[in-house]
């Protein structure tokens, strides 16, 4: 009979595939949803809806913490920063769960499953970067847990445009398959190709806007991508206070690494850096590029600067 109550309760809070801001056209549709938010908010913040419980008292959950992007801001870097910290549980892989239909369809119990074992007192976190500018994201873990604290990591918008090149010309190099210069991507009819989908991501007001539709700002740590680079421990510091940690990393945990050119980690006497994928140089880009490329984000800069009351050091 416990089984089969239990079968009943996960069919009822299995998320619906839905556009973002759903239009209503009935009251029973309109009750129907709020049931469905509040059984997948009180199941969230119970942490009853559960996977694999283990005999030393770890689980599978539901994760209390999204960092949702940026991509190419250093998501991996701030996950394995995080990681340092006894009480986060941290999700190996990219999940994909709110913004791949396929993934989503699964529902909660097969997104539990990719989550990590950990205690009761652990913090459970997963990082997908493509949620950031994914419209339907935002409603889709609102439905899910109200009370979702958001880690979002950003850089400057011209040097991440540059960056998402590099990885995927490194990609297209891996499989021995050519892949056009950047200027190719950047440049259409002498002009800066705005349509190009790196410049659309750097366009950090709008896809903010859409996550503020749910979320408060003050549920939304934003952390300094280009800090974390050159001094990750003033920004780890921030992350601990946000999700309410104890102050258990300290400066020690990081050393620089002149070989790799970048900060790596140590942790219990073990020393680890990023992938080899991590930090590679960027193409060289005209002059005349670049700073077309800054202007260009001047203005949507300055409007995500008044968005967030907050303003970065960026070009």
């Amino acid at each position: 009979m416990a089984a089969f109550l239990l079968g009943a309760v996960l069919l009822i809070v299995q998320p619906q595939i839905v556009p973002s801001r759903p239009a209503i056209n009935s009251k029973a549709e309109s009750s129907s949803q709020s049931v469905q938010r509040e059984l997948l908010k009180r199941t969230s913040q119970k942490n009853d809806f559960k996977e694999n419980i283990h005999s030393n008292g770890s689980c599978q959950q539901l994760p209390q913490t999204i960092i949702i992007g940026v991509r190419k801001g250093g998501t991996r870097a701030l996950l394995e920063m995080l990681s340092l910290h006894p009480d986060i549980a941290a999700a190996e892989s990219e999940v994909h769960f709110f913004d791949w239909e396929d993934h989503y369809r699964n529902g909660l119990k097969w997104y539990i499953s990719q989550m990590p074992f950990s205690y009761p007192h652990q913090i459970t976190v997963e990082k997908t970067p493509a949620y950031f500018t994914s419209p339907k994201v935002p409603e889709r873990v609102y439905n899910m847990n109200q009370s979702m604290r958001l880690l979002l990591i950003l850089r400057d918008p011209s040097e991440r445009v540059l960056s998402d090149y590099t990885q995927v010309f490194y990609n297209h190099m891996q499989k021995h398959k050519p892949f056009p210069s950047i200027e190719q991507f950047l440049i259409k009819d002498g002009e800066l190709n705005v349509d190009y989908k790196a410049i659309n991501r750097s366009l950090y007001y709008i896809h903010m806007q859409n996550w503020l539709k749910y979320f408060p700002l003050d549920h939304i740590h934003i952390v300094d991508g280009d800090k974390l680079i050159k001094d990750p421990f003033p920004e780890i510091e921030k992350v601990e206070r946000f999700l309410k940690l104890s102050p258990q990393i300290n400066a020690s945990n990081f050393y620089f690494n002149k070989t790799k050119g970048f900060y790596c980690l140590r942790d219990s006497g073990r020393e680890r850096c990023l992938h080899e994928s991590k930090g590679r140089a960027h193409p060289q880009v005209d002059t005349w590029l670049l700073e077309k490329l800054h202007a260009y984000f001047h203005e949507p800069n300055k409007k995500f600067f008044e968005l967030v009351g907050r303003t970065f050091d960026w070009h």
